[in-house]
C-alpha cells in the first residue's frame, strides 16, 4: 500500500502515527496489553503469530520510538530496558475499525459487526455489554432528534 503523502501543516509524528505497518502495530498492541514491556517480553508475546530476532524488534522499536508513538523509561528489567507507550489505543482502534468498515464492507457497520459477533461469538456478559452499548447510542440518537 503506496504511503500517502503527510499535510505539510501537520507535524511528522502525527502523520507517522496514522501509518503503522503490522508489525509495529503488534509491538504497539502488546505494549497497550502489558503497559510497559521489555523487547524480550513484547517478543514472546508475539511469537506465535510474528516471530523474530532480537534485533528485529530492536528496529521496530528504534522506529516506534522515532514516530513518538512509544518511549524508554527510566526503569530497568536487569540490563534490559523498558518501554511504554505514549498514547491510549483507542484512536488507532477507530481508524483501523473505520478503515476496515469502509474497505472491507461497504461503510456498512451492521455487516461489519455481524461479521465479527458470527465469528467469535460473545459470552452472555458481552452480550449484556453490547446491549448496554445499543441502548446508550439509542439514547444519544432520541436525544439528538
Amino acid at each position: 500500500m503506496p504511503r500517502r503523502d503527510a499535510n505539510p501543516d501537520q507535524p511528522a509524528k502525527a502523520a507517522a502515527q496514522d501509518d503503522i505497518p503490522a508489525a509495529e502495530l503488534e509491538v504497539l498492541a502488546s505494549l497497550w496489553r502489558r503497559g510497559r514491556g521489555t523487547v524480550r517480553e513484547v517478543r514472546e508475546d508475539i511469537a506465535a503469530f510474528r516471530p523474530m530476532t532480537h534485533g528485529a524488534a530492536m528496529a521496530l522499536f528504534r522506529r516506534l520510538e522515532r514516530k513518538g508513538l512509544i518511549e524508554r523509561t527510566s526503569e530497568k528489567v536487569g540490563k534490559a530496558h523498558v518501554y511504554r507507550p505514549t498514547r491510549g489505543p483507542e484512536p488507532t482502534y477507530r481508524r483501523i475499525m473505520r478503515e476496515t468498515c469502509r474497505r472491507v464492507f461497504g461503510g456498512s457497520g451492521v455487516r461489519m459487526v455481524a461479521s465479527l459477533l458470527e465469528s467469535t461469538p460473545p459470552s452472555p456478559s458481552e452480550i449484556e455489554e453490547l446491549q448496554r452499548l445499543l441502548d446508550d447510542v439509542r439514547r444519544r440518537r432520541q436525544g439528538e432528534g
